[in-house]
């Protein structure tokens, strides 16, 4: 099958109140990548608008020892819909010139494929489509990512795309890009499960130091804040040998020296997903630093997990305790109790982690969360020698939160996305003020 068509990927700007590099590779997209790399001829084209290592930079962003590290920004004028808002609201990720320049420097492109992340991020492609329509034309333009997925009415009514790929996209792009490039252009290929999909086309990326890998996806536990089971219906773990092979390719072939896991449960099933992968990466003696920026379900923490992560070479880690208030554990989190966390801390300590340098995840803003109960929290974790680490509540269409925001008068079911901030809350609903809000802050970082 010959096509000869030159497909363009972009990964877009992030418009915010502040924006930072955590491990954040499009993931979603690279995999899509992969697929068109292994069952088309398409001639792939690829521009990151989040490119910290861009060599035109005029000044090259500082990189923490980790890989993490600030994105370059510009200020732009906040929407009318934030402005009550009293901080500056910018654009994340290499400045317009460069992107016009990168534009001059790919094929003159029959598709073009975006992603976008959160749903307060939609500004982001609007820019994009706008500068690509006004160089190409009516090119056709797919959206995908968690934003069309949840929102895919308001999708195609704001951001001039041409069509959506909603959910897992394996399932849906070579069908998709058939209807809207004309039949026959690619195959129609149906994946059953993560475990069949090529290894993502990491050699689009500029810089490759710093890694994503998933090895499960979707998540049973059913929070009332995560948007996990909207965006995949089902769990599935990759096999233990597929994941080993990924890292041991990933190791050949790019030589990264960070791995970031992106799974939401990375730890269910542990005896046999998690423990014989950890055991496999120090047989294989793996040159390696790991990361867990989505969090790890803290009562699953135990002296042999510990121990595993230390010696397999584990070098940050988050745990998602959320909150200590009995109330919001029994409505909103599930996976955690009020007792969890200083046996998991003790666990990791034995096995050779400093406290000081394990950051702990405390909700803050969730509807009728109080803030003595958060700062209870933040003072519980410091005791046990930790680091509460503040994850502000993003109300997410579909989710149990969301329904009760709508049902208060909050928000209304067809609300700009971009009050979904996760800096809305306390400008719009909940009982935090900002002046609380930031004494929060304050407590969670003091300043020695």
């Amino acid at each position: 099958m010959s096509s000869h068509k030159n497909i363009l990927l972009i990964n877009p700007w992030i418009y915010d109140f502040t924006a930072y590099d955590f491990w954040l590779k499009p993931l979603g997209l690279l995999y899509i990548a992969a697929l068109l790399k292994k069952h088309t001829d398409f001639k792939l084209s690829y521009i990151d608008c989040l490119d910290r290592h861009h060599p035109l930079l005029k000044k090259q962003p500082k990189t923490k020892g980790d890989g993490r590290g600030p994105f370059f920004k510009e200020e732009v004028s906040k929407p009318f819909v934030l402005k009550q808002i009293p901080r500056k609201y910018s654009r994340y990720g290499i400045p317009l010139s460069l992107f016009l320049h990168e534009l001059k420097n790919v094929p003159q492109p029959d598709l073009i494929l975006i992603t976008c992340t959160m749903t307060y991020w939609y500004p982001g492609v609007q820019t994009v489509v706008e500068i690509v329509r006004e160089r190409y034309g009516r090119i056709p333009i797919i959206l995908g990512g968690v934003y069309p997925t949840l929102l895919p009415r308001h999708a195609l009514s704001h951001t001039g795309v041409d069509a959506l790929c909603q959910g897992p996209g394996e399932e849906h792009i070579l069908p998709l890009i058939n209807e809207v490039l004309g039949n026959g252009v690619c195959p129609s290929h149906y994946f059953e499960v993560l475990e069949q999909l090529p290894h993502p086309a990491f050699d689009l990326l500029r810089n490759r130091d710093t890694l994503p890998i998933l090895t499960s996806r979707g998540c049973p536990l059913r929070c009332s804040f995560c948007a996990s089971s909207l965006l995949f219906e089902g769990f599935e773990q990759r096999s233990v040998f597929s994941v080993l092979g990924e890292l041991k390719f990933l190791c050949m072939y790019y030589r990264p020296r960070h791995i970031a896991f992106y799974d939401d449960a990375l730890l269910l099933n542990k005896e046999n997903h998690l423990i014989p992968i950890l055991n496999r990466i120090i047989q294989n003696r793996l040159p390696l630093k790991f990361h867990t920026p989505n969090g790890l379900q803290v009562s699953e923490i135990d002296f042999e997990l510990a121990s595993l992560f230390k010696e397999a070479g584990f070098s940050s880690l988050f745990l998602s305790q959320e909150t200590f208030d009995e109330p919001v554990i029994k409505e909103s989190c599930p996976k955690v109790s009020s007792e969890d966390l200083e046996r998991a801390l003790d666990h990791l300590e034995r096995a050779g982690f400093s406290r000081a340098k394990i950051n702990v995840y405390l909700m803050v803003g969730l509807p009728d969360q109080e803030i003595s109960g958060i700062k209870e929290g933040i003072r519980r974790v410091q005791s046990l020698g930790a680091h509460p680490r503040l994850a502000y509540f993003s109300p997410i269409p579909g989710t149990l939160e969301w329904d009760r925001l709508v049902a208060k008068g909050y928000l209304d079911q067809d609300a700009d996305p971009l009050l979904h901030n996760k800096l809305a809350f306390p400008y719009f609903w909940g009982d935090i003020s900002p002046d609380e809000f930031q004494s929060l802050k304050d407590m969670a970082n003091p300043r020695i």
